[in-house]
């Protein structure tokens, strides 16, 4: 059995805990940090992790932000659901779910997602929820399409056969087994720039390995088949990307196209060295992005507002 992340591996006891519903019933864990009246983050975490995942940027940013960190279904503490409850739709049901149960009326966030999350923000682009609430998006080493065609995880010229193989690894039924020595070897060579520090490879390591089988097989079906990229024109507000260069599970393509498609585009910010778990990797620099859109789209949304309460 893995072992839970250490203490120091974790974020802070969270100011209030609660179970959402989803639209087909399921319940989602959701973790509030930091003071409610403060500039709100949403952060939506990737395939296999759970919010542990973002222990870095909640002990940051919960000084001063309202932080909301969610479990995707089926990962952490987020019960599994039933059968069909897996799918794209379901992600996006979630997160709507989650910003109805912790923002009020029209308030404003700052949305990000790595992975699976950044699908789930592009999933969601059209959704009266998200347009309600973001006020600007921050997307993490993701895709919107074609991640089988594009991962670079199975050393193999591209190909259908490539192609076909690395779905198979995404759907695989096989146990990962303990956190061990070559268990992490492998996940970092997956997952994980060359050069990442060992603190920061078994952090990641024991995050998921802690994910329930069922939960990583049926997400990685749904991923294996995943192409949100015609969203990706819907996602109508501010939005910035964040790639590793070195990243195999969504090469830097994924965030080019990305990036390129968005029609209010902030930029790519390249991380030159990082895999594919950048805000492990390097929290510092996906901490000061959320910081940055935070000052920028919601704090300055607030201050505005309330300069025109004060006139009024």
């Amino acid at each position: 059995m893995s072992r839970l992340p250490h203490r120091d591996d974790l974020p802070p006891v969270p100011a209030g805990e609660l179970f959402v519903r989803s639209a087909d019933g399921s319940r989602i864990h959701v973790e509030l940090h930091g003071p409610e009246d403060a500039p709100a983050v949403v952060l939506a975490h990737g395939w296999t992790c759970n919010t542990h995942f973002w222990a870095a940027q909640i002990r940051d940013l919960a000084a001063d932000h309202r932080v909301i960190a969610y479990d995707q279904r089926g990962h952490g503490l987020t019960p599994e659901p039933g059968p069909g409850g897996y799918s794209v739709n379901a992600l996006a049901d979630d997160l709507e779910a989650v910003l109805a149960a912790t923002l009020a009326p029209g308030r404003k966030a700052v949305l990000a997602g790595h992975s699976m999350g950044g699908m789930t923000l592009m999933a969601a682009a059209r959704r009266t929820g998200l347009r309600e609430h973001a006020a600007a998006v921050l997307l993490c080493s993701t895709g919107s399409g074609r991640l089988t065609a594009e991962a670079l995880v199975l050393p193999l010229r591209a190909s259908a056969f490539r192609t076909r193989l690395t779905a198979a690894v995404l759907g695989a039924k096989a146990p990962l087994g303990p956190v061990n020595p070559v268990s992490k070897r492998l996940l970092k060579y997956a997952t994980l720039g060359a050069g990442s520090a060992p603190d920061r490879v078994d952090t990641c390591a024991r995050i998921v390995h802690a994910c329930p089988r069922r939960t990583r097989v049926g997400w990685g079906h749904v991923l294996a088949e995943l192409d949100v990229t015609a969203d990706v024109r819907e996602l109508r507000v501010p939005t910035a990307v964040i790639a590793g260069t070195d990243d195999r599970l969504t090469p830097p393509v994924h965030a080019r196209a990305i990036a390129a498609a968005l029609p209010v585009g902030l930029g790519l910010t390249e991380l030159a060295g990082m895999g594919h778990m950048t805000p492990v990797e390097a929290p510092e620099a996906v901490t000061a992005k959320l910081r940055e859109l935070a000052g920028r789209y919601v704090t300055g949304r607030t201050a505005v507002a309330a300069e025109k309460e004060d006139v009024a």
